[in-house]
């Protein structure tokens, strides 16, 4: 593996941060491969002796990055504000880090499938926003009528909130074994689909 190009593109990204924060925090990994296919840039990368593995490492390694730093500051500022208890620590770090490298290579696949800036953001205010809303973020889905819990249960979200909740408090609406497989059958999923598109070249040449 090109160590030295991964961690080119790791080190950029992480550098655009501090000239583009609101973007980088907002739209991560989303934008940060959409603006190179934009400007054509993509194809300098693409022609750089480093394999697509490398380029999405590089990319969503530093999308991922964001999202984790960002929820520990979410997190330390809510310690000053409340009485904080995390039961597992250890587990609330791996769900931070599968969420985040889970969502940030989705954020790389939306910004691959996009052809504007419309379509940037079209997704997580249309898709991501609602899911999030209904997946149990504010409200344990037990308290649903049995046919919406059962509706409730083909949203992922609903998984990845649900193993949180047992890291910080001990309660879940589904079992942490349920909620990890959910969360690592999703992480393959965008995996699969981001290895089929440097492969067939979707929304990369021309």
């Amino acid at each position: 593996m090109n160590l030295r190009g991964v961690r080119a593109i790791y080190l950029f990204e992480m550098a655009r941060t501090g000239r583009t924060l609101l973007q980088s925090i907002v739209s991560n990994a989303s934008f940060g491969i959409y603006f190179p296919r934009f400007t054509g840039t993509i194809y300098e990368i693409l022609s750089a002796p480093v394999s697509y593995l490398e380029i999405v490492i590089g990319y969503v390694g530093a999308a991922a990055t964001k999202s984790i730093i960002l929820g520990l500051v979410v997190l330390a500022t809510s310690g000053l504000l409340i009485p904080l208890r995390i039961a597992h620590p250890a587990w609330m770090i791996a769900f931070l880090v599968l969420t985040a490298v889970s969502f940030s290579l989705f954020g790389f696949i939306l910004g691959l499938w996009a052809d504007g800036f419309e379509k940037l953001q079209v997704v997580p205010l249309l898709i991501i926003t609602p899911l999030t809303f209904l997946g149990g973020t504010f409200y344990s889905i037990n308290v649903l009528p049995p046919i919406w819990q059962t509706v409730a249960l083909c949203n992922p979200v609903v998984y990845l909130i649900s193993g949180f909740r047992w890291s910080f408090f001990e309660t879940a609406d589904v079992s942490v074994a349920v909620s990890l497989a959910m969360t690592v059958l999703f992480l393959a999923i965008c995996l699969a689909t981001v290895w089929w598109t440097f492969k067939t070249g979707y929304r990369l040449k021309k």
